[in-house]
């Protein structure tokens, strides 16, 4: 087949080279187009980029001239890696230019016709694109993956709340430096430390919106967000990679912990049958064991697609607690970035 090309915008950042590396031999799309700030472009990638990866940069990209962030790059669709405040103005533009946008960004996440998917979870909500594209006009859209944590969060909180309902979930998130981009936190801050709070609270108020949404639905003019409470508290810890979340919630039909580890094990969801390329399978590992899962033991499973969840046991305050933990720059940024292009192809909005 002739593969669909990919642009990145925000290349040379942390997302960007994820979105590289995932793309490398990727069987339907290929990178045509790198672009980044003004003061990298025109350069060749490999001496605009300061490359972070235990994997090497693929040879064929490192001689590629850097573009700006500008609409007119060769490409079929734009996958953004940008950082929020440049995104806001950048994304729109490629959008009203008829490029599909498809954003790790958080700027557009809770707009009223703006996609937020995690496909196992909602991919039916890409029909709000025939909305957004009514607003903004032409043929390009913007859809969005959730905050790193969140996706994390969101598999299991759905395999739950098909089987017994949700009425209330308390997190605690211990976040890996990655999440932080390069060069991230300082080693004086970190070491021997733990940073509570994430970005003044914007981390937490994430979390506590972002799952609403994913979790309604679209009613063909507006997106109908559920309505339970979730409460977070986040924290940055000496990791590099893996943002581990403990996590306890109320059901509104009564369970047992084993019926609940059962409704993990046994989700499925609508993009099985699609058989998209990044699609972990299952989505969601179960892990039986009180010392896991673990980040440096458990965030590469799956390609580092999956969500691992540790067991599941009586919480005496909420009912139920158990662990999560997923890859924050695979599943949580530049792969799910990449799945919903997936699912996006698929269902013919790209291409």
């Amino acid at each position: 087949m002739t593969r669909i090309r990919a642009g990145i915008l925000g290349a040379t950042g942390t997302v960007g080279q994820r979105l590289i590396q995932v793309l490398d031999d990727h069987p339907w799309f290929e990178v045509a187009a790198l672009a980044a700030s003004d003061h990298s472009a025109g350069k060749p990638y490999g001496e605009a980029a300061h490359w972070q990866l235990e994997a090497p940069l693929p040879e064929r990209l490192a001689g590629l001239r850097v573009d700006a962030c500008r609409p007119g790059l060769d490409c079929d669709f734009v996958l953004s890696g940008l950082p929020s405040a440049i995104a806001a103005e950048v994304e729109i533009e490629f959008a009203r230019a008829g490029y599909p946008v498809v954003s790790n960004a958080s700027t557009h996440r809770m707009d009223g016709d703006v996609p937020l998917i995690v496909p196992e979870v909602n991919a039916a909500h890409v029909e709000a694109v025939e909305a957004q594209r009514r607003r903004i006009g032409g043929r390009g859209f913007v859809v969005t993956n959730p905050n790193c944590s969140v996706i994390g969060l969101v598999i299991p909180l759905a395999a739950i709340d098909r089987a017994f309902g949700l009425e209330a979930v308390h997190v605690v998130t211990m976040q890996a430096l990655s999440g932080a981009g390069y060069p991230g936190v300082a080693s004086l801050d970190i070491n021997d430390n733990v940073l509570p709070d994430i970005g003044g609270g914007e981390e937490a108020a994430k979390i506590e919106s972002e799952p609403l949404k994913i979790l309604g639905r679209w009613t063909g003019d507006r997106f109908d967000d559920r309505a339970f409470p979730i409460s977070a508290m986040t924290h940055r810890v000496d990791v590099r990679d893996g943002h581990l979340e403990a996590c306890s919630v109320t059901l509104k039909t009564p369970a047992s912990p084993d019926a609940v580890e059962e409704s993990l094990r046994g989700f499925t969801s609508d993009i099985d049958a699609l058989d998209l390329p990044s699609a972990p399978r299952p989505a969601i590992l179960v892990e039986g064991r009180a010392d896991r899962p673990q980040p440096r033991l458990d965030r590469d499973r799956s390609g580092g697609m999956a969500v691992t969840v540790g067991p599941v046991s009586r919480c005496p305050v909420l009912g139920f607690r158990f662990r999560v933990l997923s890859h924050n720059t695979l599943r949580g940024a530049a792969g799910a970035a990449l799945l919903n292009a997936e699912l996006l192809y698929r269902r013919g909005w790209i291409g």
